[in-house]
């Protein structure tokens, strides 16, 4: 698989794994309320049998997202987020947009994420809460 490289307004967005700093995703994820007790050791792991993005300022990541996929039927958009200082500026809108339309994640038949706070920006792009939520089951550990 090829790497994706987008540039904009001078940051970049790219899937080459070799390129995301984690300090700097587990150092934003352990302040995000999803994320707070997650050890470094899960969140790499996670990073490494993920296809994720990473958001640029220059060579500082500012930005990230994480799809957990099969790449035929199913993706769960998850660990999203933009640096505090960075918003507002319509960084997270597009790091969405091109998550979803890359061209390896066309196609599926569904798309799942979580969140607590962030409903508007996801609906922009057809995400809505469950049709038939009696359907779905979860299992939790810990």
């Amino acid at each position: 698989m090829d790497h994706l490289y987008i540039e904009k307004d001078g940051f970049t967005i790219s899937t080459d794994p070799d390129r995301l700093d984690l300090d700097a995703i587990c150092a934003f994820l352990a302040r995000a309320y999803w994320a707070q007790n997650r050890p470094r050791s899960v969140t790499e792991r996670a990073v490494r049998h993920s296809l994720c993005f990473g958001l640029y300022d220059g060579a500082r990541q500012i930005g990230f997202t994480r799809v957990v996929t099969d790449y035929a039927t199913f993706a769960w958009l998850c660990d999203v987020f933009i640096e505090e200082t960075y918003r507002g500026r319509g960084l997270g809108r597009w790091l969405v947009e091109t998550t979803l339309s890359h061209p390896d994640l066309q196609g599926l038949k569904r798309w799942l994420l979580a969140t607590r706070d962030a409903h508007e920006l996801y609906r922009q792009f057809g995400f809505a809460e469950f049709g038939a939520p009696g359907r779905w089951m979860e299992r939790l550990n810990g």
